[in-house]
């Protein structure tokens, strides 16, 4: 379809005002704070975080617009600190001869390093330009904190579906920016499927209503099914990214789903995770590591379980090994919940490493040599078999000065409540034994 503005249609259908902004009614709506700061044009330093196509550069673009404040815009991507005092010199060049303000837009702001967000710094401070940084990363993460610092930093949400629709509509209707189709027929159940496909991002719905338009020959006023078929092939690409924001949410969420025991929701989180490309390898990994966290020996079964499920993995590949990955996930979401042994761990670690090189006491040395029998190692050890149930009741095992600890509690659950009556009985015997000190 010939189309005399050659711009993409994502450009072409850019808000020119802030009442055409679609989404984020959470920031953009009357009453909301940045709203009212933009209708007034007050501005302040600000960075957006928010996924892909959900409007981080048309919000600036906006912000700009309305405050009547001259626009840079920079790529992080493509950018370095030449680019950056070249954009410090045109703010100062706009200020000192048509006293306007300038916004400086940078896109993908976490690509730059750390000495780069610092040239940013003192500019912002004397007021030579407003900074916008967007960003599809975790700002705390990404950002340095003197930049953070002098921002403030708002969250946009991927697109509702209600969004994307209006953004189809939108498409349709406008007759100078969009498809030039206003009377086409495009049946709701295959609008839906673009929706699905974009998965709340806006410009990537728009590409592929673009790439529709392309395909129609010059007399079909339809959007049929073999149409859209042929368009949506590819399927949806979610949004994940194993270095991203959105990796460790959910990691995250399917773990603390397990944890919850939600069956349920720990297979919607593994199926997110499969869908958007994670290797069903790294989430083996992940379920042997849930297993020892949070059931430990409330059932010991569990850790097994998901050493047979990663095995299976390894040995059929997908997609028979990721249903095995499933059933372990499963069975640990149900079973007994447990962090003693993690809780104990932790703490023994921790005292290991402050407690200094304290020598292994000489009754549990071992003495293979004359030389080492001659210095008294393991002179009155005690075997635990020889004793009565298989136990030195008063035996210490800690380096000497240091005193017993108990770092593993079991839990009232599952397994551990035995294990718990037995350490409990132990204890009793130590306490009545001559070999325990008063």
């Amino acid at each position: 379809m010939a189309l005399e503005n050659h711009k993409p249609l994502a450009e072409r259908l850019r808000p020119a005002k802030l009442d055409e902004f679609i989404g984020q009614s959470h920031l953009i709506a009357p009453g909301k704070p940045l709203y009212e700061a933009i209708k007034a044009g007050r501005l302040h330093s600000m960075v957006f975080w928010g996924p892909p196509g959900t409007g981080k550069t048309t919000l600036a673009r906006l912000i700009a617009n309305h405050a009547n404040a001259h626009f840079l815009s920079l790529s992080a991507v493509l950018s370095g600190v030449k680019e950056i005092r070249e954009a410090v010199g045109t703010a100062k060049r706009v200020l000192a001869e048509e006293n306007r303000r300038t916004i400086l837009f940078v896109d993908e702001v976490h690509r730059f390093n750390k000495s780069q967000q610092d040239a940013f710094l003192p500019h912002v401070e004397d007021g030579t330009f407003y900074f916008i940084g967007a960003t599809t990363e975790n700002p705390s993460f990404e950002l340095n904190n003197a930049l953070l610092s002098r921002t403030r930093v708002y969250v946009l949400k991927s697109l509702s579906e209600e969004d994307l629709l209006n953004v189809i509509e939108w498409a349709l209707q406008d007759e100078k920016r969009g498809l030039g189709l206003p009377l086409i027929n495009f049946p709701k159940l295959l609008r839906n499927e673009y929706v699905a496909a974009a998965d709340g991002d806006a410009r990537r719905l728009l590409n592929l209503l673009e790439i529709t338009a392309d395909l129609m020959d010059g007399v079909e006023r339809a959007i049929t099914e073999s149409l859209a078929r042929q368009v949506l092939a590819g399927g949806s690409v979610r949004r994940f990214d194993k270095q991203g924001e959105n990796f460790y949410n959910q990691i995250s969420a399917l773990h603390k789903s397990v944890r919850g025991s939600s069956p349920d929701a720990a297979l919607y989180w593994f199926c997110r995770m499969l869908d958007g490309g994670c290797d069903p390898v790294y989430l083996a990994r992940r379920i042997v590591r849930i297993a020892s966290e949070d059931i430990g020996n409330a059932d010991p079964r569990a850790l097994q379980l998901a050493l047979n499920a990663w095995d299976v993995q390894e040995r059929l590949g997908s997609p028979e090994g990721e249903l095995a990955l499933a059933q372990a996930l499963v069975y640990l979401a149900c079973a007994p919940k447990s962090n003693a042994v993690y809780m104990a761990y932790n703490i023994a670690r921790k005292e290991a490493a402050e407690s200094g090189s304290l020598e292994v006491p000489v009754h549990l040395r071992n003495a293979p040599t004359n030389l080492m029998k001659s210095l008294d190692y393991g002179k009155n050890y005690r075997y635990a078999h020889d004793e009565p149930d298989a136990y030195a009741a008063g035996e210490n095992y800690f380096p000497e000065n240091m005193g017993q600890r108990q770092y593993y509690r079991p839990v009232p659950r599952g397994l551990e409540i035995k294990i718990a009556e037995k350490l409990a009985r132990l204890r009793e015997l130590d306490k009545s034994s001559p070999m325990t000190d008063d």
